[in-house]
């Protein structure tokens, strides 16, 4: 049959008043509605009387019409709404651009209709947080300066947008007051608008029927998708039980290993954990998943610990580890301490506390310190540092811990091996067997290049004080971990040219190098420390670096060397050491929120000196580090108004931007206020804060106002840093971070390309990615010297753990680094971040990338804290040492269910080239300046030889006579020889003058060639090889990395870091691998010959030499400086002349 040209006549059947002419009409029109719906348009009027008749019997039919009219027109929130209308006429089974359209838009309704009622679980007006700053110009003061609650930390006021992805935020600020409702997203139906016209109902039918689709066709992700946008808990619960219930039904296969719920349950966290950007959300999702996953039949352990720990349930987590070794298995006991290196990596310090408390109290009294008093009430006190509100409930807390105790009590252990497994849990627990693992590690698998720190050391000239501690400082990074400081002991002369700060900085390094030996870190130390009553003066600098580098060897870590530490500060009078102690105090008491510690630093901040108020600013945040202590903001808030220095607002406003870490939107008002307030010192405190908040999260409300910030603000700093801090908030997804920058790596004002570059480091670190390093390379030559420093740090961080196999221009970026050493043009900026950076790229002797989040995903607060801290060398170098804390070893580590280490083999699916270590430089001699040759003219040239001849002649003839050569003419034949071979370098070099460039040119074909032979050398070799028990294994490597020795077989997945394994045969004996390192008795050496006899490299061959080298070194570090900073000689003092060699005297 012809389809209908013209819709003319049928349309006029639409106002005849025979129904069933108009229901003919409307049949006509729905089959040809594609064609002819141009026509339809003047009468859509009357479709639509039709529609809304009660009388008339194809009401739904002309509902579909009007639909698709709609549809053609693209409005489509009508068109959906006379969709809905037309009931069963409507098929969702039909596939059609107009059918999946209309559900799309059901779908985006829904979601909206779901989430626009506004929260309604508090009507508490949150606790009000005292700015004390002043009015704005226009009169208006901060009335409206209030911070979220710790206790009550998701009201109405301070909800954030509904969106996972923030859709509708396009216009949103960070006023938590103008988002007390839940706005709909662009484009999507009012929900006043969808309640009048009564589509409720039809509209969850339909979502009803999509979600039972989706239950047939086993698509359960897309369920658990849309209830997770529509914040439907209900709907989640459903899909994943439902899942469990059709496997069950029809014994599905498991996918990658897993059973249809347990992968959709991972699904689900993945979604949590990395898409969700509402932090309260977030909670509601990880507790339903956590009740989900105890519900179980075979729940998954290390999923409940995820969940555990972000959830701040201390209790849980003990309860957890008692109910695995209780029950007693092998495999049982191994997910326990598995469980317990998790914690360790991905908890604070008060959490771990708290955990301890919770278990069988046999291991308080065999392992733990007793705690002072003070300790004690500052437990008690302590604010929790995680990304939770719930953790800064102190009643809650209290409440806990002492539940904690009364659980424990009665259960304490009588079998000698749950008694033995607890106590290896609190081991792990408190840091000790990771620290040690990975000391070990780093210690047997050692590749730094010293050959690059000689080079460095002869470049740059160490009376100027910014090229000694680049040195001191890349040769930090480079061992850092190691215990190798051998570089300083065998470079006395040059380590005695440091002065004030260059010591303070060269004695703190030491922290970096010896960072995680907790047996002998503070022996190491103790020459070095403040003493009481000394009869022999030292160094206020070396003592305030020692402190310092006590905290970085303890760092995040608390022991009795906090203590030590704290004690030190109470007692020291000198400013220097004051700062010294102060870092220290921050780095080694991190997240603790230990109240008796603030209040010594806060005693010190009113003493106003900007030389340590600073770094005491920046330790009170370190201290409370992500607690959102109220009081503690206070306090920096009203200082930083009413001191004169501006070092110590700068360190104040770093120092609340730590107490702020991960709050998200508990820290927009704050972040608000001061933004808005005209000191420039303050906004760029408030830049700090927002990047640290929303650390991770990807927030797009976030990275907009960091891009507003960064074009529009007046001062070069806030622009800077507001760019910078687009790599904190988005390192998880670095690869959308070069096309975000890339029109500001453009930018005239250099501090916004610094910026850029220094972004592009922080979120690509340790990816090679090549669409970073294509926008730094032009970055190397920007006319403006600090933005050629911060690329080359930038390449650095992007390079680490990168060879030509993995990225061809590693090479040319090692050279780039070295040119600018040597260069005699290149500014002392530039030298000091090539320096940086060549320690960078080999950090940990090449066994240490940048992390900034830990092996299962988590945020990596140590390594996040050290980079916002080691962005500050902007201003103070010595905080340069920050960095270290981001360092993390690239290694798997296997151990047993008795956490021995046992000796067996990985595979690794790849070439061994493709991971290798990088080759180590060649020193090439004929860097050094040569001697010019003494010019020979032809003539004489031709002379020489002829008389060469004649004595050559004479000596023939007088063989017979006399043997005896005189004196002289050996002489004149050896001076003859030299100036022909002279000549003959002469002719040689006059050959190669017209190709004077034939060495670059050499130069830049071996570089381009080099990945071709390499690339032959790997089409050459085998893939798959086997790999030893800890071994470096770079990120990038682990996809590739299985266990093919059946006896042990890992309990999770491999991530990298310590692994348990499962001993599938215990009974049979077992080969445990010889650690290398020795580790020295723990106990406090009380002079400085008994430290330095134990030496501070422990090789057992070389052990009496090294000691001494170590006393000399501390009495080079400790000696008095006899000049001032800017004196322009700094000869070695005459204290430590003796203790030199005789190859170390000249000058």
């Amino acid at each position: 049959m012809v389809g209908l040209t013209s819709a003319v006549g049928v349309v006029g059947f639409l106002s005849e008043p025979d129904p069933e002419l108009q229901i003919f009409a409307l049949r006509k029109l729905n089959e040809e509605i594609d064609s002819l719906w141009t026509e339809i348009i003047d009468s859509i009027g009357d479709v639509e009387a039709l529609y809304e008749d009660p009388q008339f019997p194809e009401r739904e039919l002309a509902a579909l019409v009007a639909a698709k009219v709609y549809y053609n027109l693209q409005e489509y929130n009508e068109s959906m709404m006379f969709a809905l209308g037309a009931g069963k006429l409507f098929n969702i089974d039909n596939e059609g651009e107009f059918e999946d359209t209309i559900k799309s838009k059901c779908v985006d309704t829904y979601i909206a209709l779901s989430g626009s009622a506004p929260a309604t679980d508090s009507n508490q007006p949150p606790t009000q947080l005292n700015t004390a700053f002043p009015s704005t110009t226009n009169g208006a003061s901060s009335t409206s300066a209030s911070l979220a609650s710790p206790t009550m930390p998701f009201s109405q006021a301070t909800l954030p947008s509904k969106s996972l992805l923030s859709r509708q935020d396009s216009t949103t600020t960070f006023d938590p007051a103008s988002q007390g409702g839940n706005p709909p997203m662009p484009g999507s139906l009012p929900s006043s608008t969808a309640q009048q016209r009564g589509i409720l109902r039809p509209l969850q039918q339909v979502i009803e029927q999509l979600f039972e689709r989706c239950f047939r066709e086993r698509r359960y992700r897309q369920v658990v998708g849309i209830a997770v946008e529509a914040r439907n808990f209900d709907v989640l619960r459903r899909a994943i039980l439902r899942a469990s219930e059709d496997e069950k039904q029809e014994n599905m296969a498991k996918k990658d290993g897993l059973r249809q719920a347990e992968e959709l349950l991972d699904y689900l966290l993945s979604i949590c954990m990395d898409i969700v950007q509402e932090r309260s959300l977030r909670q509601e999702l990880l507790k339903l998943i956590l009740d989900l996953l105890r519900d179980g039949h075979s729940p998954d352990v290390f999923s409940i610990a995820k969940c555990i720990v972000y959830l701040d349930e201390s209790s849980s987590a003990s309860k957890l580890l008692v109910d695995l070794v209780q029950t007693g298995g092998p495999r049982n006991l191994a997910e326990a301490y598995q469980i317990a290196f998790d914690l360790y990596d991905n908890s604070s310090q008060d959490f771990l506390k708290r955990v301890q408390e919770g278990l069988p109290q046999i291991q308080k009294s065999s392992q733990n310190p007793a705690p002072t008093e003070s300790d004690q009430m500052d437990e008690d006190k302590a604010d929790n540092a995680q990304e939770t509100d719930s953790l800064l409930q102190s009643s809650t807390s209290k409440d806990a811990a002492s539940s904690f105790a009364t659980h424990g009590e009665p259960s304490e252990p009588t079998d000698p091996k749950i008694r033995e497994a607890f106590d290896k849990i609190t081991e792990i627990l408190r840091g000790e067997v990771s620290i040690a693992l990975s000391a070990e590690f780093l210690f047997r698998h050692n590749h730094a290049d010293k050959a690059i720190l000689t080079k460095l050391k002869d470049s740059l000239e160490a009376r100027n004080s910014i090229f000694h501690t680049a040195v001191t400082l890349s040769c930090g990074f480079m061992n850092a971990g190691t215990l190798n400081d051998s570089f300083y002991r065998d470079n006395l002369e040059w380590l005695g040219k440091a002065v004030n700060w260059s010591k303070f900085t060269a004695t703190a390094s030491l922290g970096v190098i010896h960072r995680g030996n907790l047996g002998a870190g503070q022996r190491i130390l103790q020459p070095y420390l403040p003493k009481e009553n000394s009869n022999s003066p030292s160094s206020v600098y070396s003592q305030g670096g020692a402190l310092y580098a006590m905290g970085l060897i303890y760092a995040n870590h608390q022991t009795d060397a906090l203590e030590n530490i704290r004690n030190h500060f109470k007692k020291a009078s000198e400013e220097v050491v004051q700062h010294g102690g102060a870092l220290g105090l921050g780095v080694a008491g991190m997240a603790t929120g230990d109240d008796g510690i603030y209040e010594d630093l806060k005693g010190v901040l009113y003493t106003d000196s900007a030389l340590n108020g600073e770094a005491v600013g920046i330790a009170m945040g370190l201290i409370m580090l992500g607690t959102g202590n109220i009081k503690a903001l206070e306090d920096m808030i009203q200082y930083a108004h009413d001191t004169q220095h501006e070092k110590i607002v700068r360190g104040l406003g770093l120092g609340m931007a730590l107490i702020m870490y991960g709050r998200q939107e508990g820290a927009d008002e704050l972040v608000n206020n001061l933004l808005e307030v005209p000191d420039p010192i303050l906004r760029y405190g408030g830049i700090q804060t927002l990047a640290l908040a929303y650390c991770g999260t990807g927030s797009n409300k976030a990275v907009r106002k960091l891009l507003h910030i960064a074009v529009s603000d007046v001062s070069d700093d806030v622009r800077r840093y507001a760019v910078m801090s687009l790599g904190f908030i988005l390192f998880r997804k670095p690869k959308s971070v070069p096309r975000m920058v890339e029109l500001l790596s453009e930018s005239y004002n250099p501090h916004v390309r610094y910026g850029a570059a220094m972004a592009l480091g922080i979120s690509c670190a340790g990816t090679g990615l090549d669409e970073a390093i294509d926008l730094l390379e032009p970055m190397i030559k920007d006319p403006t010297d600090f933005v050629r420093q911060g690329a080359l740090i930038a390449l650095s961080m992007i390079m680490i753990q990168q060879n030509e196999a993995m990225n061809p221009k590693v090479g040319s970026v090692r050279k780039t680094l070295q040119k600018a050493i040597g260069g005699r043009h290149e500014d002392a900026m530039t030298k000091f971040g090539s320096a940086i950076a060549l320690g960078i790229i080999d950090a940990g002797g090449r066994n240490c990338t940048i992390s900034l989040q830990t092996q299962t995903g988590n945020l990596n607060m140590p390594g996040i804290v050290g980079m916002a801290v080691f962005t500050q060398y902007w201003y103070w170098f010595p905080l340069t040492h920050f960095l270290s804390l981001s360092f993390a070893p690239t290694s798997v580590v296997a151990l047993d269910q008795d956490m021995e280490i046992p000796e067996f083999k990985y595979h690794s699916a790849t070439r061994p080239s493709l991971f290798d270590y990088p080759p180590e430089q060649e020193t090439k001699t004929e860097d050094a300046p040569e001697k010019v040759k003494t010019a020979v003219l032809s003539t004489t040239a031709q002379a020489k030889r002829r008389a060469q001849k004649k004595e050559k002649q004479q000596r023939r003839e007088s063989m017979d006579i006399d043997q005896t050569p005189t004196a002289p003419k050996p002489s004149e034949d050896d001076k003859m020889d030299t100036d022909e071979s002279a000549v003959k370098i002469e002719d040689d070099k006059d050959g190669a003058k017209p190709d004077a460039d034939e060495k670059e040119v050499e130069e830049s074909k071996e570089h381009t060639d080099k990945p071709e032979g390499l690339k032959k050398r790997m089409e050459r070799e085998k893939v798959g090889y086997e790999l030893d028990n800890m071994s470096r294994i770079v990120p990038a490597q682990l996809k590739f990395i299985s266990f093919p020795d059946k006896r042990y077989q890992p309990v999770k997945k491999a991530t990298g870091g310590v692994i348990l394994m499962n001993d599938t045969t215990p009974e049979e004996p077992k080969k445990l691998m010889e650690m290398k390192r020795k580790v020295p008795a723990p106990q406090p050496a009380n002079t400085p010959q008994q430290s330095g006899n134990n030496g501070q490299e422990p090789a057992a061959a070389t052990e009496t030499a090294q000691g001494s080298g170590a006393a000399e070194a501390a009495g080079v570090l400790t000696a008095v400086d006899e000049g001032g900073e800017d004196e322009e000689d700094a000869d070695l003092p005459r204290e430590f002349e003796y203790h030199s060699d005789g190859d170390h005297e000249e000058l």
